[in-house]
């Protein structure tokens, strides 16, 4: 119960915080909440997948709102709401066919047993055949970021000491860092 209410209250504080990166944040604090409420039905892989998803997806957000919105790190004041008329029939009729149609299936009865691993069978279920290549591929996608991460920096750790790292002062050619 308080997960949800963090994840509905986080999620409604997106539209009225007014400054894009606050949004970002209280989008996040939403999406957490929900992977713990997926965590709680047992569906621990899901879950963890989420988290990490939606933490490296609203940090990168912010990041790069903070180096190319024209206002200081999308931090100004701006309205979250456009069309706001138009948004609210949408959502009514949405939420309205929705209901109904919760209200008007015929909801199947339960056959079988629950899988003993969840997370295996949902593996399976999304993914068939094809769960090792997956696997393979988001490891290899990870060292792909940290990779290009490492090489993107023109300087590593020694240029501003070169090898004497015993020196008084730092000799730093780009000038600006804390020195000595």
């Amino acid at each position: 119960c308080v997960l949800s209410l963090l994840a509905l209250s986080s999620g409604v504080l997106v539209f009225v915080v007014d400054s894009m990166a606050r949004a970002t944040f209280c989008l996040l604090v939403s999406f957490l909440a929900v992977a713990a409420l997926v965590l709680m039905t047992g569906l621990a892989y899901l879950g963890i997948v989420i988290i990490l998803m939606m933490i490296i997806e609203m940090v990168i957000m912010a990041v790069f709102m903070v180096m190319f919105m024209m206002n200081p790190a999308g931090l100004m004041p701006m309205s979250m709401f456009h069309n706001t008329r138009g948004a609210a029939v949408i959502s009514g009729l949405v939420f309205t066919g929705l209901a109904a149609g919760i209200l008007a299936v015929d909801w199947p009865q339960r056959r079988g047993a629950p899988a003993p691993d969840p997370t295996v069978a949902l593996g399976e279920a999304l993914m068939g055949g094809h769960m090792l290549t997956m696997m393979t591929l988001g490891v290899t996608l990870f060292a792909t970021i940290v990779a290009t991460v490492v090489l993107s920096t023109g300087r590593g750790r020694y240029d501003r000491l070169g090898d004497d790292l015993d020196a008084e002062r730092a000799d730093d050619p780009a000038g600006g860092g804390v020195g000595r």
